[in-house]
């Protein structure tokens, strides 16, 4: 059995990680890489094995909005759902690190959860985790300020990256945020005046005591 994310997913079921191996497909993505669009049929589920992805959600106007990132050893519950019940693409998953991703045949999806206990807990586990992380979206859209926001997802992804410098640009945080260039720059530079971050280029510093 190969040591891997699924590994530590599924202690308890050896047979069940050999089998996904079997009959999935591993490939390498570079980030920035779309890894499934909106309104794309989707065939296989991803399991990120290695790096992040992020999933994100186009309004009809263009903008886009982040709506969670899938670590290593999760899925996108989106696809699960769309997936089984032969639906097209609601959202757009986009490489956030360089990844290594295994793609499991849809078919097998159902299959599994006949056979695997496990393989159902691992699916309810994802979607009571984004579910929440959705509610968090939804309060944060409807009661807090973008520069609130701002700093909430810098800190996010200094979490996830364990790393106190973001490579990113203004217009990536404005599209993952889902407003303008101008005020994430404006943002950003108003908190750099307070001390709460260092702007570079393409980069973003946040200090230890934050």
């Amino acid at each position: 059995m190969q040591n891997t994310a699924l590994s530590a997913e599924f202690t308890t079921s050896p047979e069940l990680v050999e089998k996904l191996h079997r009959f999935g497909i591993i490939k390498t993505y570079k980030a920035g890489d779309i890894i499934l669009d909106e309104n794309a049929s989707i065939r296989s589920i991803p399991i990120v094995m290695k790096g992040m992805i992020k999933v994100i959600r186009t309004e009809e106007d263009g903008r886009e909005i982040l709506l969670y990132y899938i670590k290593a050893g999760e899925s996108c519950i989106m696809s699960f759902l769309g997936g089984m019940h032969n639906e097209k693409s609601m959202v757009k998953a986009e490489v956030e690190e360089d990844a290594e991703i295994l793609f499991l045949p849809v078919d097998k999806v159902s299959l599994f959860i006949k056979e695997y206990p496990e393989w159902l807990d691992y699916i309810f586990r994802l979607y009571h985790k984004r579910f929440e992380e959705l509610l968090d979206i939804v309060n944060a859209i409807a009661f807090k300020k973008v520069d609130e926001r701002l700093l909430n997802l810098l800190n996010k992804k200094s979490e996830l990256t364990q790393s106190r410098t973001i490579i990113i640009t203004h217009e990536q945080l404005a599209n993952e945020l889902g407003t303008a260039r101008v005020v994430v720059s404006r943002l950003l530079k108003q908190l750099e005046e307070d001390g709460k971050v260092k702007l570079g280029r393409n980069k973003i510093i946040l200090p230890d005591s934050f």
